[in-house]
């Protein structure tokens, strides 16, 4: 019992298993379901035998798991991962074929064919590569996205040039296989190549993402112990995430846009622990008999547990985030010169 005690108090004496086992424990129902999703059944089987002979695990290893893993993945000198790396690993382990269908998806956005692809890349990033390219190039490229893509392409290109590629485009006969493949091989191996080195997304992000998602007593008590090993990691994580009180930041317009789409029901509770600030924003952006009928919920809820409160404040910061993922809203850092665009 006293060596099993110990190895419950070491981190480093956990074997990776256990460690993840242990990880996904901790970060609750949903946030497993979701981890769950992307394995396979041998992954799930063998995680699901080691969670189920964790037994109890202290606090404190929790805490000395989290910040760990907090610290490698905030670490610049941690693991360099690149396109060359992954696939030397995954060719230890899956056959040539399967290899280079999987590289070739991570390697860009999602889609079965190049064009699919294609379909995936904003119209401005797309037409920032195709100008430097021939216009016979670029008229074989635009004939095979979808209409509306291309014309947001060629709206974005110089006026000359994408007249070229109009001209061209309506001369145009049928092109023979070869050369459809050396282009979709050069879209491959440079522009998406490129694209996907361009958006990786850096660590203090992904972390930033994760601290978002933990409750406030397990955020505050990660974030003090992070500050503690490595002050700098835990001021960028700090200054990446966005929390409820950062939409006191939004513009009205963004404001109404969350209201338009977060759970009605989730409103009461979440504004119940907000601050003056953020319920005098909600209710300047809201009907004035809507502002009303809110009121009047807020006090009929009385005592309200704490991780009620969080829980719908969360729900309307992932809304949040995900309109201005789409485009919809932008979160702006305050600079006059940010603009919301609908």
């Amino acid at each position: 019992m006293a060596a099993g005690q110990r190895l419950r108090e070491d981190v480093k004496a956990l074997s990776g298993l256990e460690k993840s086992a242990l990880f996904i424990l901790s970060l609750g129902e949903e946030y497993a379901a979701r981890i769950f999703s992307h394995m396979n059944d041998d992954e799930i089987k063998d995680l699901s035998q080691v969670m189920a002979n964790l037994g109890n695990v202290s606090s404190n290893l929790v805490e000395k798991l989290f910040v760990e893993f907090a610290e490698q993945m905030s670490s610049a000198s941690g693991t360099v991962g690149s396109m060359e790396s992954t696939e030397r690993l995954l060719m230890k382990v899956l056959d040539k074929g399967r290899v280079s269908s999987i590289m070739e998806d991570i390697r860009g956005p999602a889609g079965r064919t190049m064009w699919d692809k294609l379909a995936n890349v904003n119209e401005a990033v797309l037409a920032a590569y195709l100008k430097n390219e021939y216009p016979q190039t670029v008229a074989v490229v635009v004939s095979k996205i979808k209409p509306d893509h291309a014309a947001r392409v060629l709206t974005q290109l110089p006026e000359s040039f994408a007249l070229e590629v109009i001209t061209r485009m309506l001369r145009m006969e049928s092109v023979q296989k070869d050369v459809l493949d050396d282009i979709e091989r050069t879209l491959r191996n440079e522009f998406m190549s490129n694209l996907a080195r361009t958006n990786r997304r850096d660590s203090h992000e992904m972390m930033a993402e994760i601290f978002n998602n933990l409750d406030r007593a397990n955020e505050a008590k990660f974030m003090t112990a992070l500050e503690e090993r490595n002050r700098d990691a835990a001021e960028k994580i700090k200054s990446l995430m966005f929390t409820f009180e950062d939409l006191s930041k939004l513009e009205g317009s963004a404001i109404q846009a969350v209201l338009r789409v977060a759970e009605k029901s989730k409103l009461p509770t979440a504004l119940k622990g907000a601050s003056e600030t953020i319920k005098d924003l909600f209710f300047a952006n809201m009907s004035e008999r809507a502002g009303k009928l809110l009121r009047e919920d807020i006090s009929a809820l009385g005592p309200v547990r704490l991780r009620d409160v969080e829980e719908a404040q969360s729900h309307l910061v992932a809304v949040a985030k995900d309109l201005a993922a789409k485009g919809e809203i932008i979160i702006a850092s305050g600079a006059e010169e940010d603009e919301l665009v609908y």
